[in-house]
């Protein structure tokens, strides 16, 4: 049986990111290892420090820079993360300066919001 253990993001500037994602989503930080001029560096969701890590992977390669650019000018989310409660999640967000792109949108049987990370990606929230 294969588990996901390891999911990546591209993000144009890793310290930015790891800052955003941790001081304002609330991700912990699980590993952070030179690597060269880079860092390993995977957050966990709080409540699951075991489960499935988010890489925050440099773009510096020029395909992955081309790829990140386009899917957010196509207005297209670079993944996804869950959430019980997605107004309150807005709210808070919203709060703390994160613009969105979508307020949230009952969509079928989910309700999605997507906002801009500051590091070059769409993100969709998701409640089912």
């Amino acid at each position: 049986m294969l588990n996901i253990i390891i999911t990546s993001v591209l993000v144009d500037d890793q310290e930015k990111a790891l800052q955003f994602y941790t001081e304002t989503l609330g991700f912990v930080k699980k590993q952070d290892v030179p690597m060269g001029k880079f860092r390993w560096i995977t957050l966990v969701s709080p409540d699951q420090q075991d489960g499935t890590e988010l890489l925050l992977e440099p773009n510096d390669h020029p395909a992955a820079k081309a790829y990140q650019q386009k899917i957010y000018a196509d207005g297209i989310p670079a993944t996804m993360f869950g959430v019980a409660d997605i107004q309150k999640e807005y709210n808070r967000l919203v709060e703390q300066g994160v613009k969105f792109t979508k307020e949230p949108t009952k969509v079928g049987d989910v309700t999605i919001a997507v906002f801009d990370d500051t590091c070059g990606n769409l993100i969709q929230l998701v409640q089912k």
